[in-house]
């Protein structure tokens, strides 16, 4: 495949999208995309989007985002009322709440998810310990709201969707593997679950016992780099923009490491 894909937008908002650092992930995925691109943390969705694999496995700890893009899959369109209200949003929130803790009707958590990233405060993804979603209203003035994901349907329809620890995946031999963990910052409380430094410890580990490819990026912390840098693998230092930060009016470049082996 010697064809150059154009990037498709991403559904979501997603704090720390990679959008920025597609072209750059292009030129080392030229030469890989033969193999099934493997995402352990497949977040917004902007890396697939922007690479457009014929093969993939995307796997991500929140399992509401899984859903929505399952359900995208399934043919997902909004009928759900979408208004930019904060009233409605907390009682979207609430609905939400009940039926993702539950487990319950897919669809309909699907849409409120997409209702609830859309309308919420800076486009955060947040859960609290007892798994219920915390972000409060957003403050925008005007949304674009998406009701159907045709177009995203047939892209979507060849990767798989996984709801999982990283060591749960099925990983074969010679997979191309992007891994983009939370970063080793303070705030990491994603999902329910968290992303602890013994986390990121048997993150690197994992990756550098893995037979193919691998691309790791994180913020370049020192211990980030010394973890990753005693693990064999090479290190590139970017600049990289904060789409979204906590202070919406605060948003600024840091550094960003790619951990490179095997490419």
């Amino acid at each position: 495949m010697d064809q150059r894909v154009t990037p498709l937008r991403p559904p979501l908002k997603w704090a720390g999208g990679k959008r920025w650092l597609i072209p750059t992930l292009a030129k080392i995925w030229k030469k890989h995309d033969h193999r099934r691109l493997v995402e352990p943390f497949c977040g917004g969705l902007s890396v697939a989007l922007g690479l457009q694999p014929d093969t993939a496995l995307l796997n991500d700890v929140n399992r509401a985002l899984i859903n929505f893009y399952q359900q995208i899959q399934s043919g997902l369109e909004i009928d759900l009322p979408l208004h930019n209200e904060e009233a409605i949003y907390y009682q979207y929130r609430t609905d939400f709440n009940e039926l993702n803790m539950k487990d319950e009707s897919p669809e309909m958590t699907a849409q409120l998810f997409y209702y609830l990233n859309r309308t919420g405060y800076n486009g955060l993804c947040r859960f609290n310990k007892s798994g219920g979603y915390n972000v409060p209203f957003g403050r925008y003035k005007t949304i674009n709201y998406q009701q159907d994901f045709s177009e995203l349907q047939c892209v979507l329809a060849s990767w798989d969707f996984n709801n999982k620890d990283f060591l749960e995946m099925d990983v074969k031999p010679g997979d191309f593997i992007y891994a983009d963990p939370p970063y080793d910052v303070p705030f990491r409380q994603y999902s329910q679950q968290g992303f602890d430094w013994d986390d990121q410890v048997r993150l690197a580990e994992w990756l550098s016992q893995h037979d193919g490819p691998v691309v790791l990026s994180n913020q370049a912390t020192p211990r980030i780099r010394t973890l990753y840098k005693d693990l064999g693998f090479k290190l590139r230092i970017l600049d990289a923009p904060r789409r979204i930060s906590c202070k919406g009016d605060k948003r600024q470049d840091v550094k960003e490491v790619l951990a490179l082996r095997g490419v």
